[in-house]
């Protein structure tokens, strides 16, 4: 038996320990000081509806990091990132104990300071913007054409941020207020930047076979003092994209022959574990129910698709 199976099974990673201080433990990351920069570790866990499930996705959290280490990568020429390594080699002597653990799903990083914004970005008419726009003809505070339909390409990507929440949803507030709490500069930035990074992001993602539907970038500004000489955004500050990048938690993706054969708006994220939990009646309140075997694997093997198609390799095991 090794770290990752038992008897021919393969287990979830649902909380790592390791011999360094720990900054926060999120719904499905543990973030480590790592010597003035972070180590931010995917765990398997996840969540939905909120809540913290108590069965782990086995590869999940490598499935995060190998395709955030990805996009990265490819989307540095747009907007500069935090991204350093995936090499455990490159980890902090701490760390490497735990290094065939950590192999794949942990990711050293520039510490940077974190704009509490998800910079979301829409290309198709889906998932909350769907809802608000059957209400209102709009999303966010985006006027949209009438008439469009569920999954309805629309005809420029929009800009829709939100609050950011680590423990709770996310507020989604029109671009007017982001400039209100951040400045219109600051925010006018964010705004030029999340777009940018979408349609680079989109065109690596249809030559996958996918749709990039939407997704939510994170960004932070280097260093720890600014150029105002606080630690608050002021105007002369490098926005960096930091977190993750396009995975299936961020972004919703649809495969694009079937969408354009039936029109069919199936995602390729958690949404299988979503629909097991709608039809346990479960209140969606803490306790959440355990996942039976089949709703892992298929969930997984949604996770190792995405992975292999925007890649183009399969990953490794471990």
């Amino acid at each position: 038996m090794d770290s990752a199976t038992r008897d021919g099974v393969r287990l979830a990673v649902t909380e790592t320990n390791l011999d360094l201080p720990l900054v926060a433990r999120g719904k499905v990351r543990d973030i480590y000081e790592a010597a003035g920069r972070l180590l931010i570790v995917a765990t398997d866990r996840l969540s939905a509806f909120d809540c913290v499930l108590p069965t782990g996705i086995p590869d999940r959290g490598r499935v995060l990091t190998g395709l955030s280490a990805f996009w990265f990568e490819q989307l540095r020429g747009v907007v500069p990132n935090h991204y350093i390594t995936i090499d455990p080699d490159g980890f902090p002597p701490a760390a490497q104990a735990q290094r065939e653990i950590l192999a794949g799903r942990a990711m050293l990083v520039e510490r940077c300071r974190r704009i509490d914004f998800e910079c979301v970005v829409r290309g198709y008419l889906a998932g909350s913007a769907w809802k608000e726009y059957r209400e209102t003809g709009r999303a966010c505070g985006v006027a949209l054409p009438a008439g469009l339909a569920l999954g309805s390409r629309l005809p420029e990507p929009i800009f829709t941020p939100a609050t950011k929440n680590d423990r709770g949803h996310d507020e989604n507030i029109t671009g007017d207020e982001m400039a209100k709490r951040l400045g219109a500069p600051l925010a006018r930035r964010l705004e030029e930047a999340s777009l940018a990074l979408y349609r680079a992001a989109a065109a690596v993602a249809e030559q996958a076979g996918f749709i990039l539907v939407d997704t939510k970038f994170e960004f932070g500004l280097r260093g720890a003092v600014g150029a105002s000489g606080r630690p608050v955004p002021s105007e002369g500050d490098e926005i960096v994209l930091i977190d993750e990048a396009v995975t299936p938690d961020s972004s919703r993706f649809w495969d694009a022959r079937t969408y354009a054969a039936t029109g069919s708006t199936e995602s390729y994220d958690k949404q299988v574990v979503r629909d097991y939990l709608e039809s346990t009646g479960w209140n969606k309140r803490p306790p959440a129910p355990a996942l039976p075997p089949e709703v892992v694997a298929a969930a997984r093997g949604r996770y190792l698709d995405v992975y292999q198609r925007i890649t183009g390799r399969p990953l490794v095991e471990r």
